[in-house]
């Protein structure tokens, strides 16, 4: 009888010993194959630095010159006048290409220069909005001259050399001058 209650208790236990071989094996699975969410911000590509493509500001002419500012209250100046940033698309776009040359804006697309500049104070929403709306003004233009030259639209399966040559009439140039403490300008 009694070597059938220590049968009894042996067959009762459970064999744990590989459990937290098991365990860490897991933990190891579930480390390497997550994927861990990250913030990436303005994904921004900068060109490659070359002393010959500084641009010196005493060689730009003034019409060249968009400069898009905004203050600590969040509101928006371009060229000196109070905009909203729902207008600055259109703005930006006619600008940029100028197609009926007029002498205020700028002489062609590859000189064209957007100077934008904003105060240390001003909301980070802000800021994305007036940057989305010069990038979405690029964006169509990019789009209008691939409908006329190619009869597609710019990155819906165009190769490469198109591209190029698109980038190389319309250039992307937003220049970001550093933050200032303008927050005293009123506009």
């Amino acid at each position: 009888m009694a070597k059938s209650i220590l049968n009894a208790r042996k067959s009762m236990g459970i064999n744990a010993s590989s459990m937290a071989d098991i365990a860490f094996l897991l933990l190891i699975f579930f480390l390497v194959t997550a994927t861990i969410l990250q913030d990436k911000g303005i994904l921004v590509q900068l060109p490659v630095w070359q002393e010959d493509s500084i641009i010196d500001t005493g060689k730009v002419k003034k019409r060249n010159l968009f400069i898009v500012k905004l203050n600590a209250n969040d509101n928006l100046m371009v060229r000196g006048k109070v905009t909203k940033v729902e207008d600055l698309k259109e703005q930006a776009k006619a600008f940029i290409w100028n197609p009926l040359q007029d002498e205020a804006l700028s002489e062609t697309p590859a000189k064209a220069i957007i100077s934008l500049q904003h105060d240390r104070s001003t909301s980070y929403e802000k800021y994305i909005q007036v940057y989305n709306e010069l990038k979405a003004a690029y964006s169509e233009l990019w789009t209008e001259l691939s409908m006329q030259l190619y009869g597609i639209p710019y990155d819906e399966g165009m190769e490469l050399a198109m591209k190029r040559e698109i980038r190389r009439e319309i250039p992307f140039i937003i220049s970001e001058a550093e933050p200032t403490d303008f927050e005293q300008e009123k506009f």
